[in-house]
């Protein structure tokens, strides 16, 4: 066992220099042919672009993605995250998978060669798995805060919709100058903003536009305005009014927000102090004395 670890960490690693080889070598051939072009004054030939370390990356850990097995409910769930944490495009699924697998295989490969750590094959299977969850994790705190970011954003947002509302501007108005309004303070939620009115212009519904506004973001705050939004132009009552409402109740459970996190910030002080700022109280006040008492009691007892 202790010789099969060395040989397989060798194995995989020559894998790797191999495939980056590999990769490499195709744009700097497609380089070197692209200046020849030049240099000979072949203006005819259509000039390539040149792939950056970056692209090449991407597309390698999207190979590595496209070839690991997946179920169709995993895939559902997996999408979903992504594009609550902002990532929306067809390629965002296999490269996150790429880099899931292939965070695996090095942790295991480091793990598993005797020039960095001792080897083991529980150890390098415990640190494949932790790699392979690890991606999972930051990916769940990834979008946690981007609907933080949002959930920030509402506020301003929707008193600016109230403005526009009252001054005059359609809802589907209101909504573009919104997000054109919010690019800078707030760009997250000025990009899902922009992204309800690009589904209006391909001949979406406007309720089904902003459902899928909620199912995008997973915000409970713009899952309960985009309800008031879809029961308003359903049964024709005023928007402003609504909206003016809507604010006026979400500035109040942001104020309960704050109330409960002063409340929870003296429980969380509790670990602190006991474990960090007591024990350094304790050696200042007490240790000097401590000594002493050492010091004076210490002969007696020899004696």
């Amino acid at each position: 066992m202790t010789l099969l670890l060395p040989l397989l960490a060798f194995l995989f690693i020559s894998l790797l220099v191999a495939a980056a080889a590999l990769a490499f070598s195709a744009g700097g051939a497609g380089t070197i042919e692209r200046r020849l072009g030049e240099v000979a004054g072949d203006s005819g030939r259509a000039i390539e672009p040149v792939k950056t370390y970056d692209k090449v990356l991407v597309e390698s850990l999207q190979k590595l993605g496209n070839a690991v097995p997946r179920s169709p409910s995993e895939m559902g769930k997996l999408q979903r995250r992504l594009v609550a944490a902002g990532y929306r495009s067809n390629e965002a699924v296999p490269v996150f998978l790429g880099i899931r697998v292939g965070f695996a295989l090095l942790l295991f490969a480091l793990f598993s060669t005797p020039l960095l750590f001792h080897p083991n094959f529980l150890t390098a299977l415990g640190a494949c798995g932790f790699g392979y969850v690890l991606p999972g994790m930051l990916l769940g705190r990834m979008a946690k805060r981007r609907q933080h970011r949002i959930q920030l954003g509402l506020p301003d947002a929707l008193d600016l919709l109230v403005v526009s509302v009252e001054a005059g501007l359609g809802l589907d108005q209101a909504i573009q100058r919104v997000g054109d309004e919010l690019t800078f303070a707030h760009p997250d939620l000025a990009d899902e903003l922009s992204l309800i009115n690009l589904e209006l212009r391909a001949g979406k519904a406007r309720a089904e536009a902003l459902r899928n506004l909620g199912e995008r973001t997973g915000v409970d705050d713009l899952i309960s305005l985009v309800t008031m939004l879809v029961q308003t132009d359903k049964f024709g009552t005023s928007v402003a009014q609504s909206l003016r409402v809507h604010s006026e109740t979400l500035r109040t459970k942001r104020r309960q927000r704050a109330e409960e996190a002063a409340a929870k910030t003296g429980v969380k002080m509790v670990f602190p102090l006991v474990f960090c700022i007591f024990p350094a109280i304790w050696i200042v006040t007490i240790g000097p004395a401590v000594i002493k008492f050492v010091q004076v009691l210490l002969p007696m007892t020899q004696k």
